[in-house]
């Protein structure tokens, strides 16, 4: 098949492999027993894929779901003028990625969705958003960004409200109150419009400093989860961290971190992790998992980042690999699908 099909680079499906790792080595594809989710993985930050080529990429892989955050303080307006802009600009990745899609079957290249799975969607009818402001614009969530928060929210995309939190990280100097009134008005937001939120929680670098995270769960505790639900996206830390937000009720998304050599704590809280709170994200293009670090992450790579859960689970004799692999579809849908 050739590569410039997908708009991609000389070595890409040349050999039959949809992956390969930074010295152009193949990498064979995991093999799910389900259907897989990408809870969140953004479409407009790529600096190396085309966003439709990620669309179609994922499908091949797949994917069945892909969640997309949009900020309307950040991306809105810096990128798009308008919410109606911006949506209509995914609506054309996701026409284009159809297109490709059906090209790609007409080279004999057929995705999962079209043989394991016949009774649901393909994919390009499951990308679905997510709207909010990160805590680095926290303090310009002023009224023409909260209509725009609202615009983003109507659309039929939109899943729910995010990212947002609290970053008390080396690249957020706003003050933790500033970011916590942010806080607590998206998911008044969220508790309006009846969605679910997707959190952004980061701690200090001080590895012994989870005050973020401890007032991520008095927040939540005080004003209440929605009722739609909670995601904990991108979870880097230990079960003792994640302990509170579990007691919550709250859904934790495990990502690229997951498989990285020195993530042993992440791995714990994936094994301890509740089966029906379990999600699976990429975060793309931040963090592209084992063994493919070093790449540019896109969604397809959810799959390694899948594999790695569903094997520690196993490992540690929680639940077999079709069980975790059961458990992530089923999550993802039940709260954002």
């Amino acid at each position: 098949m050739p590569s410039e099909l997908l708009g991609l680079d000389a070595l890409t499906l040349e050999d039959g492999h949809l992956f390969h790792d930074r010295k152009g080595r193949p990498r064979e594809l995991p093999q799910a027993s389900a259907p897989l989710a990408d809870t969140h993985g953004h479409l407009t930050s790529f600096t190396r894929h085309d966003p439709s080529v990620a669309i179609c990429r994922a499908a091949l892989a797949g994917v069945r779901l892909l969640v997309v955050p949009v900020d309307p303080v950040d991306e809105v307006p810096r990128l798009f003028p308008t919410a109606a802009v911006y949506l209509s600009w995914i609506d054309k990745q996701v026409e284009r990625a159809a297109e490709r899609l059906d090209e790609c079957a007409r080279h004999g290249l057929v995705p999962p969705e079209h043989a394991g799975y016949p009774d649901l969607p393909p994919l390009v009818e499951r990308v679905r958003i997510v709207a909010g402001a990160h805590p680095y614009g926290a303090a310009r969530l002023d009224k023409a960004a909260l209509a725009c928060l609202d615009e983003l929210l109507a659309s039929p995309r939109c899943v729910g409200v995010g990212e947002i939190g609290l970053d008390f990280g080396p690249y957020n100097e706003l003050p933790a109150d500033v970011q916590e009134a942010a806080f607590r008005r998206q998911l008044a937001v969220a508790r309006e419009h009846g969605l679910p939120v997707e959190l952004h929680i980061r701690d200090g670098q001080d590895p012994d400093d989870h005050s973020a995270h401890e007032l991520a769960a008095r927040v939540l505790a005080e004003e209440g989860v929605p009722s739609a639900g909670c995601d904990l996206h991108c979870f880097t830390d230990g079960p003792e961290v994640m302990a509170p937000f579990v007691e919550l009720g709250c859904h934790i998304a495990f990502g690229g971190a997951s498989t990285f050599k020195r993530s042993d704590d992440i791995r714990e809280a994936a094994a301890a992790c509740p089966e029906g709170l379990l999600l699976s994200e990429t975060d793309c293009p931040y963090m592209a998992p084992v063994p493919l670090r070093g790449e540019e992450c896109e969604p397809a790579m959810v799959a390694f980042s899948a594999a790695c859960v569903a094997a520690v689970r196993e490992d540690t004799g929680i639940a077999t690999r079709d069980e975790t692999y059961a458990a992530l579809w089923k999550n993802a849908c039940d709260i954002l699908g």
